[in-house]
């Protein structure tokens, strides 16, 4: 081995000893988030604990180079950590703190929201489902739902429920007409149509085949699919399927299998977002630290305030009175629809009750915390 790659070694060795004994002398084994920093100043990770000392112990034992363990603190001159008062505040922590540094050993975090896609649907005559990456997307008007994991996935399912209820896809821009409107212009000539009319996917608003009142109806089922109150399109595809079956024309039965699970995926995506949208809204107590508890005051599943545990009466009256302000307000009151800067904390704080459903009997509705004694 070359001197200056045997002196780079020994060079890399006592700078991780110095980082072990600065560990082992100054971190306590609490609640915290950590940040490796290299020579240069830059964040390459941050990460987070409810045991700061042992989980940052845990770097200098990785078994081989290759680890992501042992490859993060080899890129560390320095590491820093703050504590925070519980492991809740530390997980929210760590989220915004890889938003904004964008740490490059950091992965999962980092994404932005437009990696997300959402489901619009829009206005104006024969309404059609469209994805865009985020709500203030380019198509203005209609009305908006989401987030969804996978934009490709969310094409197939979006053109499972386009092609059981019948709903157009061609461009906004192409002239809708209806069977019963023919006063309006002459109509069209049935055929040839676009070949989703021509195999029964598509109504054919583009060539009058139906009446404005059937697509309108359609357009309807729709929204109350993604809106989470039908399952219209579901038990369509369920009798076709059986109908198929029943005809011994099994490969279309197992085509409409396919699309039938492709749209039950949608429907459990959007019932996990409806969880949190509809549910995870309350004031949540968490025990910390050396007695320092905290308040949060969740609406929609994000943190919007937080607070130290009132102690006195007058605190608890200020804290009621925040609670009343954050439910009472108007920015984001539709379900069906998270904004795109608010995604990663909805699905970090859902995960946190999903995993700890025993932590939602130390909540309380927003609207209920002025009457009560002070959370316990």
């Amino acid at each position: 081995m070359p001197a200056v790659a045997v002196k780079k070694n020994a060079a890399d060795e006592l700078r991780l000893r110095e980082l072990r004994a600065q560990v082992r002398r100054d971190a306590q084994d609490r609640p915290g988030v950590y940040r490796m920093i290299t020579e240069t100043g830059e964040v390459a990770y941050v990460g987070k604990s409810k045991r700061v000392r042992s989980r940052l112990l845990s770097y200098f034992r990785a078994s081989y180079p290759t680890e992501k363990a042992a490859r993060i603190v080899r890129q560390a001159a320095h590491i820093e950590w703050t504590y925070v008062p519980n492991e809740f505040e530390a997980l929210l922590t760590e989220m915004r703190s890889i938003k904004t540094l964008r740490p490059r050993f950091n992965v999962a975090l980092k994404r932005d929201a437009r990696h997300h896609a959402f489901v619009r649907m829009t206005t104006g005559a024969a309404p059609r489902l469209t994805v865009v990456r985020g709500t203030g997307a380019s198509e203005k008007g209609g009305v908006v739902y989401g987030p969804f994991a996978g934009a490709s996935h969310l094409r197939d399912a979006l053109r499972e429920l386009a092609d059981v209820l019948g709903l157009r896809d061609c461009t906004l821009d192409r002239q809708m007409r209806f069977a019963d409107q023919p006063d309006l212009m002459p109509l069209p000539a049935r055929t040839p149509g676009c070949l989703r009319f021509e195999i029964g996917t598509c109504l054919g608003p583009c060539v009058a085949a139906p009446t404005l009142q059937l697509y309108d109806s359609r357009a309807r089922e729709a929204r109350a699919f993604l809106e989470g109150s039908s399952e219209t399109p579901l038990d369509m595809l369920r009798d076709r399927m059986q109908g198929a079956s029943e005809r011994l024309e099994f490969e279309r039965a197992g085509q409409l299998r396919d699309k039938l699970q492709r749209l039950e995926g949608l429907r459990d995506q959007f019932d996990r977002l409806r969880f949190a949208v509809e549910s995870l809204t309350f004031a949540y107590r968490v025990t910390g630290h050396d007695g320092e508890n905290r308040v949060y005051l969740i609406r929609r599943g994000v943190v919007r305030e937080r607070r130290h545990e009132p102690t006195t009466r007058a605190d608890h009256d200020a804290l009621a009175g925040m609670a009343a302000r954050v439910a009472a307000a108007d920015e984001y009151r539709g379900l069906t629809v998270v904004p795109t800067h608010e995604v990663d904390e909805l699905l970090i704080v859902s995960s946190w009750f999903a995993a700890r459903p025993g932590e939602l009997e130390h909540t309380m509705p927003l609207d209920e915390l002025r009457a009560a004694e002070p959370l316990s």
